[in-house]
């Protein structure tokens, strides 16, 4: 039975006994008012005034019965009230059990999860104390290497400060033939002498003449549609190669400034040339990521040399063979060639893009000009970084080497153009001009045959020649009328050339 049927009987149960309590009063009283309507003149007053007692009480007890009907209505209010507040207590002790019942699962996850946690970190701890250990080792053994390297920097220093010694006594002998032989005229017999002091390429020693200033500017050719960012001379010859934007190969005699050969098959803009020194392959560094290789003879292209991801920008051939060359690329590599095979034997990899390379006289390192404004010796063989100098505050644009190997000249975007002591990587000479300003990251500069000068273009259109000796302008070319990218030096003396950015080609005497 519910609470509230409870309550309905109650309140039935009080009002059935108060119907019988007020009967009851009445069968009690009703003798009185029995007797009070008599007329009994003797008792009438004392029956009266029982009478009036008696109603008063009985109004009384209707009013207590009143008053107890309204405290019952309030304790029956009272009670459904309790028994609502009672349901939400329960409602709400059901939800904050099951709110802990969660809570429990909760923490107990939460534990589940702080234990593999644990277990986690006390692997990693366990890991990272095993690499520490292995870092240890490895420092130890980078230490080690480190002291090994400067070991072997410092033979190889040695050894090379001694073969420079060797040169130098060489030199001096080779200079002191020539100048008692020259009043004879004898110098070719000398230079033969002195085998190995002069470089040699595979058809006898270098014919050599004395370099004299340029001053006249003897031809002026168009060579190239969209400009001409390479020249060169073939060994031994005033014939001209150029190279440009308009991805062909051209040939000049220089004395006349007529188009003798075209080479064709290069597949993007030319950005650098070399030729081997018997004179029968061209090799052009290409922005199509090739190298192309011609038989000048035939004019066709012996090999395409696929292996850069970026444009090649330098390209030079070995100063004792024919058959290496090597490349740079914006891929930061260098790559070394065998012509005879026809594909990469080697390939150098570098932090900073390289702009510029040569060979060594030896052909066993190769000096490598970059962008960050380094110049880098590396060892052909093993690949390994040699010496490593700071010869620009801002990028490498052109390297070239002196005709004894002693000296090797950089010009970089500072608008400086530096002469290095190969033996040591000191500075033994600064060129810089008024208005000279590096036109582009490959505009190259030159030594002359008999390394007295140096010519290198300008922005403004002019090509200025340095003494050596005397480290200052000795002439100031001007016929081009946009910047000048490269300069070259014919091996016998003269003529000078020098291209623009127009694809004008100027030789000078």
């Amino acid at each position: 039975m519910s609470q509230d049927q409870i309550a309905r009987e109650a309140i039935k149960h009080a009002l059935r006994s108060l119907r019988k309590r007020h009967l009851l009063e009445e069968g009690a009283h009703s003798p009185a008012f029995i007797a009070l309507t008599r007329p009994i003149a003797s008792q009438g007053s004392e029956w009266k005034e029982k009478a009036e007692n008696l109603e008063l009480e009985l109004q009384q007890c209707y009013k207590a019965q009143s008053r107890l009907s309204e405290q019952l209505v309030v304790e029956v209010a009272e009670s459904r009230a309790s028994k609502a507040s009672l349901q939400e207590k329960e409602s709400a002790v059901s939800n904050l059990q099951a709110e802990l019942t969660q809570t429990r699962d909760e923490c107990s996850q939460l534990k589940a999860d702080l234990e593999e946690k644990i277990k986690a970190l006390e692997l990693l701890i366990c890991e990272n104390h095993q690499l520490k250990a292995q870092l240890e080792e490895i420092t130890i053994k980078a230490k080690n290497a480190e002291a090994e390297n400067k070991m072997l920097v410092d033979r190889w220093m040695l050894q090379k400060m001694q073969d420079a010694e060797r040169l130098n006594e060489a030199n001096a002998l080779y200079d002191e033939m020539v100048n008692r032989l020259k009043a004879s005229g004898l110098e070719n017999l000398a230079r033969q002498q002195v085998d190995g002091v002069v470089r040699r390429n595979e058809d006898g020693a270098e014919f050599f003449v004395e370099s004299t200033v340029p001053s006249l500017c003897k031809q002026r050719i168009h060579a190239h549609e969209g400009g001409c960012a390479s020249i060169l001379f073939e060994y031994n010859s005033a014939k001209l190669i150029s190279g440009g934007q308009d991805r062909s190969i051209k040939m000049w005699d220089a004395s006349t400034g007529t188009l003798s050969h075209t080479l064709y098959g290069c597949l993007g803009s030319v950005l650098d040339l070399t030729i081997t020194h018997d004179n029968r392959s061209v090799i052009a560094a290409s922005s199509s990521n090739n190298l192309f290789v011609w038989d000048v003879n035939s004019g066709r292209v012996r090999h395409t040399l696929t292996g850069h991801t970026d444009k090649v920008c330098a390209v030079d051939v070995s100063k004792i063979s024919s058959r290496h060359v090597v490349s740079a690329a914006y891929d930061r590599t260098i790559k070394v060639w065998d012509l005879n095979k026809g594909y990469c034997i080697n390939t150098i990899i570098f932090p900073s893009n390289c702009n510029a390379l040569c060979f060594s006289m030896d052909g066993h390192t190769i000096c490598s000009g970059h962008v960050d404004g380094n110049l880098r010796l590396w060892d052909i063989h093993s690949g390994k970084l040699l010496s490593e100098v700071a010869a620009h505050s801002l990028a490498v644009t052109s390297i070239s080497l002196s005709r004894n190997g002693n000296v090797v000249l950089t010009s970089g975007r500072d608008n400086l153009h530096n002469l290095f002591d190969m033996r040591s990587l000191e500075v033994c000479g600064t060129l810089r001009a008024m208005g000279n300003r590096v036109a582009s990251n490959w505009s190259r500069s030159c030594i002359s045959p008999d390394d007295n000068y140096v010519a290198a273009g300008s922005a403004d259109g002019a090509v200025y020649i340095w003494s050596i000796s005397k480290a200052d302008i000795v002439s100031t070319l001007r016929e081009h009328t946009s910047p000048v990218l490269c300069c070259s030096w014919s091996g016998i003396g003269k003529p000078l050339a020098s291209a623009d950015k127009n694809g004008i080609i100027c030789t000078w005497s």
